[in-house]
């Protein structure tokens, strides 16, 4: 049976008004850590020891291309076998897919498909696939980065992919209505290209919107964004009406969750070192989550090569080199192990809200779970310094982003005193 997606169906409270959208937006039925916590790949056949090491670092999706030339190379024949091979090795690990239907077939018209044949020769590809694998949980993306002249070859053109999408969304509908189709996979937030999508009426096939919010600035900025975004959903809302069928009514039946499907920092960007994206990574997971967004996926799993200047090469969380004889297939780059401390230390914690501590660039954000609260903490501000956190006497455990000990801290008559810099520190009360 397809497994429940508990955190697609979040109640969240819209922004009335651009003051209202501010960084940390609760949830009535937050997503469990690390539940969304996903990593973007490009392989189909896993080396030896790598979906262990995935599953290590928390991550419980992969969004990964399913490539329509692959798969099918005959008109109407369908080959899955390496994506079946794929999901047998993440299912192993308990590891759910994202698979993005991506992108044209020279049987047809070629990349992107731009004719009304190919539209729906990729439609029945796309069914067909899904079909193929219902019931396994799998999410699906609708194309990627359709804004990008890079993905869309004969340059972008939005009524061209909602063309598409509605082909796609209306074969989903009849063939596989149970499985989870989202869209589009945009590069960015594209306000003008999403709000296209949802004035056609693709908010009524998808059931999350997808974005790449991409940035070489702090990722806190980002919480505007998903705000203005998440209004704008909103205002495009669906219901079915009485004879079962969607429209866009602007009813609130029908809550639609932003994913950030695909989000990372190249070490190879001026300034951006190691130590950095693990910080980043970190800020990007903590920035998600208290916004809202039920997955993350980070871009990359590994770097896709070595050359110092291509920002391609080093976006990875570990290094691209196979190592066979180590326990670990691929060195971990600092930034491996920021993922694997926050699904660590935040391991079956909700977000619950952020303090207010004095400064608009001073964050302290707070989780809990049934029994106990846990905390991270960081600043936007170049300069370290030390605040004061509103919290009964106690004693305080404290590690770093990449998961080694801080020491100890104790609360006082002000509070308790943490220093905060750019890299997050987590804390919580020591047992």
């Amino acid at each position: 049976m397809i497994l429940p997606l508990i955190f697609l169906v979040t109640l969240m409270s819209g922004c009335s008004a651009d003051s209202d959208c501010k960084f940390d937006h609760p949830t009535a039925d937050a997503s469990t850590i690390p539940r969304g916590l996903g990593v973007n790949i490009h392989f189909t056949n896993p080396q030896p020891g790598e979906i262990k090491m995935i599953a290590g670092a928390g991550f419980r999706w992969v969004r990964m291309d399913f490539k329509w030339d692959v798969t099918e190379r005959e008109r109407g024949r369908y080959d899955f076998a390496d994506y079946d091979r794929l999901v047998k090795a993440l299912d192993q690990y308990h590891i759910r897919a994202l698979f993005i239907l991506d992108y044209g077939n020279p049987l047809y018209d070629g990349n992107p498909p731009r004719t009304a044949l190919a539209r729906q020769a990729f439609a029945r590809w796309a069914s067909a696939a899904a079909k193929h694998f219902s019931n396994r949980g799998i999410m699906w993306e609708i194309y990627n980065e359709p804004n990008q002249p890079m993905f869309w070859p004969t340059g972008p053109q939005v009524s061209e992919y909602v063309d598409l999408a509605l082909t796609v969304g209306r074969a989903f509908r009849a063939e596989v209505p149970n499985e989870q189709l989202i869209g589009p996979g945009v590069s960015g937030i594209d306000f003008s290209f999403l709000e296209t999508c949802f004035r056609a009426g693709l908010l009524d096939y998808w059931s999350g919107v997808s974005v790449h919010p991409y940035r070489k600035t702090d990722p806190e900025t980002a919480a505007l964004e998903y705000c203005r975004l998440r209004k704008l959903i909103q205002s495009y809302r669906t219901r079915s009406d009485s004879s079962g069928v969607a429209t866009n009514s602007g009813f609130p039946d029908k809550e639609i969750p932003i994913i950030s499907s695909e989000w990372g920092y190249s070490t190879a960007w001026r300034g951006m070192t190691e130590e950095k994206q693990a910080a980043r990574l970190s800020r990007e997971l903590l920035t998600n989550t208290a916004n809202g967004i039920p997955i993350s996926i980070w871009y990359d799993w590994r770097d896709d090569g070595s050359a110092p200047s291509d920002a391609e090469h080093h976006f990875g969380l570990v290094r691209n080199t196979y190592q066979a004889d180590r326990d670990q297939a691929y060195e971990p780059k600092p930034a491996y192990f920021a993922a694997k401390t926050f699904s660590d230390y935040l391991n079956g914690y909700i977000y619950e809200q952020r303090l207010a501590v004095g400064r608009d660039d001073d964050y302290v954000l707070v989780f809990r779970n049934s029994s106990s609260r846990r905390f991270a903490a960081w600043t936007t501000s170049n300069t370290t310094h030390r605040i004061d956190i509103p919290m009964d006497g106690g004693e305080f455990r404290v590690i770093r982003h990449t998961g080694e000990s801080a020491g100890s801290a104790s609360s006082g008559p002000a509070g308790l005193s943490i220093e905060v810099s750019t890299q997050p520190v987590y804390f919580g009360r020591a047992n």
